[in-house]
């Protein structure tokens, strides 16, 4: 598995070319609470709980994680 940090612009133009990419919402529980938005589709993995979501995680795609 390749991991590395993708910019924003790097995503949308993946996005743009119909790449198929999965996004991980890795907020905290309480970051998560008080966010108004999530990205439409994205999967939620609390950071510490990332062992016992794996297998919720689509695979044949890339990964994109975000956190705040």
């Amino acid at each position: 598995m390749e991991v590395s940090r993708v910019t924003v612009d790097e995503v949308r133009m993946r996005l743009e070319r119909g790449e198929p990419l999965v996004f991980v919402d890795a907020r905290s529980a309480d970051s998560w609470n008080k966010a108004q938005s999530q990205i439409p589709g994205s999967v939620r993995v609390p950071p510490d709980e990332v062992a016992g979501h794996v297998d919720g995680v689509p695979r044949g795609r890339a990964v994109v994680t975000y956190c705040t």
